[in-house]
């Protein structure tokens, strides 16, 4: 774990695997520092990865534009003739085409994992799905039927990972190092993410985006994936999509899609990676 110029010393970077293309993966949240681990350590059979954690919250305000500078910041310190591919899960999706509307000539590809949301029907379904998915689940066990009267909010915090996931791996929690979740940096995020959105900046500035998009979905996931994919094909019109069953938000550890989902990323990620930005030589990196 290392700290690196071009960010605030309390940022962390952790690096996986030692050959081939470079791939950087964005976790969620935001501000669930550590939540792209297990993203990383699969695809870092084939690839060389680097997680970053993004910047948590202080004394400026959070904004995606903050979080695009750092990200660039990070790219320029760290590669010459390479471009990295990006991996966003969630929100770190999200991010990834932020950032690809505006530095498309420095990375390679991108690949959307459980994307976040456009617009706002598909954050309606979002909230639908859950409250769904928690009745149906206290309808079984009454033992937990104070939390209906939960503001659903507050369902969905507590129930989390019953509505995310569809069959999640055992995971070794003492082996999972993240960081505490950040709730300012969170609001603070993704508040700035709505408003972009209701600006009009976004998804419209996506049609700047030159790069190959992949979006990958579970078909369980509480987030629609058609419907998100529809919102952004106006804009990315050759999004490619791929669709997992029996996979809730978080493919990389859900028992049914895990392998499917790290061969079908992994043969896309080689395919539309490029060695360099210029089509050949040698990478130049700073590991």
């Amino acid at each position: 774990m290392v700290n690196q110029p071009g960010w605030q010393q309390d940022h962390r970077i952790r690096f996986h695997g030692d050959s081939g293309h470079t791939v950087i993966t964005l976790h969620g949240g935001p501000a669930a520092y550590g939540g792209a681990l297990r993203l990383a350590q699969g695809l870092s059979h084939e690839f060389r990865v680097i997680e970053p954690w993004q910047r948590p919250s202080g004394e400026t305000p959070l904004t995606v534009a903050v979080h695009i500078e750092d990200l660039h910041n990070l790219i320029l310190s760290r590669f010459n003739a390479e471009k990295p591919a990006l991996v966003g899960s969630s929100w770190g999706a999200m991010l990834a085409l932020a950032y690809a509307a505006e530095h498309s000539s420095s990375i390679s590809a991108i690949a959307l994992v459980g994307c976040g949301t456009f617009d706002k029907a598909s954050r309606d379904m979002i909230v639908q799905r859950r409250r769904q998915k928690i009745a149906d689940y206290i309808s079984k066990h009454p033992e937990h039927e104070a939390d209906l009267q939960l503001d659903i909010g507050e369902q969905m915090m507590k129930w989390h990972g019953m509505t995310d996931a569809y069959d999640p791996l055992p995971i070794d929690d003492g082996a999972l190092e993240s960081g505490a979740f950040d709730m300012q940096g969170h609001t603070e995020t993704w508040q700035d993410m709505v408003r972009c959105q209701e600006a009009g900046i976004y998804p419209q500035s996506f049609s700047d985006i030159t790069i190959p998009v992949l979006m990958l979905h579970g078909a369980d996931d509480p987030h629609p994936g058609t419907m998100i994919r529809d919102s952004l094909k106006p804009y990315i019109p050759r999004l490619e999509y791929h669709e997992f069953s029996r996979c809730g938000h978080d493919p990389e550890i859900e028992r049914y899609a895990k392998d499917e989902f790290f061969t079908v990323l992994s043969n896309w990620l080689t395919r539309n990676s490029s060695t360099t930005s210029n089509g050949g030589g040698g990478a130049d990196l700073a590991f």
